[in-house]
């Protein structure tokens, strides 16, 4: 069987990993000549399905909660499983407290433990939150690698106009650019900073009433810094305001990141449905794969599953269990 699948997005690679470890012919087409400037290339890469349960429903950790293993299966050694870390300033502590009662898989943790945890963060926060069985990867060496497997494995890539149209079977993973009226854009915005001033060793989460934002470190003293989700199809630079608001988080997470280097910004629009969760539909061309909102890295693999299913007519019980 030979699938064509629409999209060069995290969705689409692991809807091709999925289909070529099943034996299928796959060609991989995108508009773009790579996959940089992609709304995946400016993803966290926070595979946090019991962090993420606090905005978010149930599917997303059921699904999310089997990722960090598809990951660490499909690219060994990227993987960091260190768990995730939340903190809040002493004048926020509500929001810690709320935070825990809206999530499970935690550990409390006193200003000893989070520096024992992370040491440049000693004496700076009384109380976190620790979910030791989360992980996190960086999204472009993980696309990068990704791509690279796909290519020995014999997948086709064309990028550009070099769009092929015979195939057993298409899938649609074009994000916004799907003709769907179902979904809505939600626009991330992000800032890459370095600094050898802190070292991290895991994704912290810096909770605040109007903001909450996340810093993931990254190789070569590098650190992400991310979180805003503005309603809107807006696919134009990163605002003022929203640069000053991660910048001011970053610097009441340590003060050491006043002196970072900013090395990029950015901005993507995600897709998303009504609630917030991807599907996997039947069109008349094939399937369509969308609606990662925030989620694209952390339920990818479980929807690629259950699209690899779908096009070769097989069942995931577990999956249709998760989605009721």
């Amino acid at each position: 069987m030979h699938v064509l699948i629409r999209g060069a997005g995290i969705a689409g690679l692991t809807l091709a990993h999925e289909l070529v470890r099943a034996g299928a012919q796959v060609t991989v087409c995108d508009v773009r000549a790579g996959p940089a400037g992609s709304a995946s290339w400016l993803a966290g890469g926070m595979l946090a399905p019991w962090c993420e349960r606090e905005s978010a429903e149930e599917p997303v950790l059921t699904l999310g909660r089997l990722a960090a293993d598809w990951w660490d299966t499909a690219l060994p050694g990227h993987v960091l499983r260190n768990g995730t870390l939340v903190v809040a300033p002493a004048r926020d502590a509500a929001e810690l407290n709320r935070f825990a009662t809206r999530t499970g898989g935690h550990e409390w943790l006193d200003g000893d433990g989070v520096a024992a945890l992370e040491p440049d963060l000693a004496g700076r926060f009384r109380r976190g939150l620790f979910f030791r069985d989360e992980a996190h990867l960086d999204p472009r060496r993980a696309m990068t690698a990704l791509i690279a497997g796909l290519k020995a494995a014999g997948v086709r890539f064309a990028y550009g106009n070099d769009t092929p149209v015979e195939a057993d079977r298409i899938a649609d993973c074009t994000g916004m650019a799907a003709a769907d009226d179902g979904l809505r854009g939600v626009r991330g915005e992000m800032l890459l900073l370095r600094t050898k001033e802190i070292s991290l060793s895991r994704p912290v989460r810096l909770l605040h009433p109007r903001i909450p934002v996340y810093i993931v470190p990254r190789e070569g003293h590098h650190f992400m810094v991310g979180a805003t989700m503005i309603e809107s199809d807006d696919d134009g630079p990163i605002s003022a305001r929203s640069t000053m608001e991660l910048l001011n988080a970053a610097y009441s997470l340590h003060p050491a990141f006043a002196e970072a280097k900013m090395v990029e910004t950015g901005a993507g629009v995600r897709p998303a449905y009504a609630d917030n969760l991807p599907r996997v539909k039947q069109t008349r061309e094939g399937i369509s794969v969308n609606g990662f909102y925030r989620h694209g890295f952390l339920l990818s693999p479980a929807m690629a599953q259950e699209a690899a299913a779908l096009i070769l007519n097989e069942r995931v019980e577990a999956l249709d269990e998760a989605h009721g």
